[in-house]
């Protein structure tokens, strides 16, 4: 089917203004010579609307909530249009909008799957799962959700709207924004794709997502030791009394230094672990 033309319209309803003066948004979708209506389900003060934007104005709280359903809307019926297209079978503007009302509310999203995962692997922790290992997820749902807010705008994403760019995207934001490592980001990625192996295999997602994406592997490095004037210098430094969690870090240091415990299970170290012997 050859596209001339896919848009779509959003407008204010001022007719059907309800008690508190917000008026509904309407929606119109155009594919080649055919419309569709839909009602956004979402409403708004009249005098915040920009109609050449189709965006609210302002950053009061309800434009910034508004705007931000809007461009999830937005997604949505691109994401609609794109699975249409890629069926290479005819269509109209009223089966993108059959398929952007029978599907988005009933997708489970990447973030919500996200907490979940991490709540099942919790439960594992300090059996088969280690302490650091479900510390990685926590990481990694972190800078997704702030990666989503930056690129999109959103709170979150249905696994139906994630394309293949996603990956490569926040691959490069944790490179470039975040500057981690090439190994933390083949770490973060690969954990990444696992789950969205996952949500594929329990039939959360339509699509075995980023199954071809490639991350590398990362350079193996020697890492560098401690030269013993240099330990000395951490250890005899004068901290600033004003700020005490200076001194617990490098207090904490110096412990694993000398027990020769790994700095993760140090710093997870609590009074309850702390006992005195016998001898003092």
């Amino acid at each position: 089917m050859k596209i001339e033309k896919f848009k779509v319209l959003l407008y204010l309803k001022k007719s059907g203004m309800d008690k508190n003066g917000k008026a509904p948004i309407m929606g119109r979708i155009t594919v080649n010579r055919t419309m569709a209506q839909f009602s956004c389900k979402l409403s708004c003060t009249p005098s915040l609307w920009n109609p050449r934007a189709s965006r609210l104005e302002g950053k009061s709280k309800e434009a910034v909530e508004t705007n931000k359903d809007i461009g999830q809307l937005l997604l949505s019926i691109q994401k609609a249009f794109d699975v249409l297209v890629e069926k290479r079978t005819d269509f109209e503007a009223k089966d993108v909008k059959e398929a952007l009302q029978g599907s988005v509310k009933t997708q489970t999203t990447l973030l919500s799957f996200v907490d979940e995962h991490i709540s099942e692997l919790s439960t594992h922790e300090g059996i088969d799962m280690s302490k650091s290992s479900v510390w990685t997820y926590r990481k990694i749902r972190k800078n997704l959700a702030e990666f989503i807010g930056e690129k999109y705008r959103l709170t979150d994403l249905a696994f139906g709207q994630l394309t293949e760019p996603f990956i490569s995207d926040f691959h490069h934001y944790l490179l470039d924004e975040k500057g981690f490592s090439s190994g933390t980001i083949t770490i973060y990625v690969s954990l990444f794709k696992k789950m969205c192996r996952i949500a594929f295999e329990r039939g959360l997602c339509k699509n075995l997502l980023f199954a071809h994406y490639r991350v590398g592997t990362p350079r193996v490095t020697t890492p560098k030791s401690l030269s013993m004037s240099d330990f000395i210098k951490i250890r005899d430094v004068e901290l600033p009394e004003d700020k005490p969690r200076l001194s617990v870090s490098r207090d904490l240091f110096l412990f694993a230094c000398y027990a020769g415990t790994a700095f993760i299970d140090t710093v997870s170290i609590t009074k309850a672990n702390v006992k005195v012997l016998e001898d003092g």
